[in-house]
């Protein structure tokens, strides 16, 4: 019997992982459940369309992972939520709050690429 969990442990992963993907695959927005009270709805972003556009081949480039304060090169993180890092508010010297991290991460892009929305309505549109 213990000969065989490691092996459904590795099944229930593999079915995590895939569903982790092709939740992204249907992303429309980015959530924003993780914030108590929210002052902009979601921002749109099609996942798929996105990165097609944008010509993002890397998972890493959006999804990155960070140890001691280094970025991990060959590590990505779309298994998990920037929320599951990131809180709603910065504590001390760890990574930066939830909203500076999206900011950080997207808008930055935009302005180093010269395309893309840098403006809150342009990202933060209502419905």
């Amino acid at each position: 019997m213990k000969s065989f969990v490691p092996v459904w442990l590795a099944i229930a992963l593999a079915l995590l992982s895939a569903a982790a993907l092709k939740a992204q695959e249907d992303m429309r927005t980015v959530p924003n459940d993780a914030f108590v009270s929210p002052q902009r709805p979601p921002s749109v972003f099609v996942h798929d369309a996105h990165n097609e556009a944008a010509g993002i081949d890397e998972c890493n480039q959006c999804h990155h992972v960070y140890r001691d304060g280094e970025l991990v090169a060959d590590e990505s993180s779309e298994d998990q939520r920037c929320s599951d890092c990131h809180a709603e508010e910065a504590a001390g010297d760890g990574p930066p709050a939830l909203m500076d991290a999206f900011h950080g991460n997207c808008k930055q892009c935009h302005l180093e690429n010269g395309k893309g929305p840098v403006m809150c309505g342009e990202c933060h549109q209502r419905q």
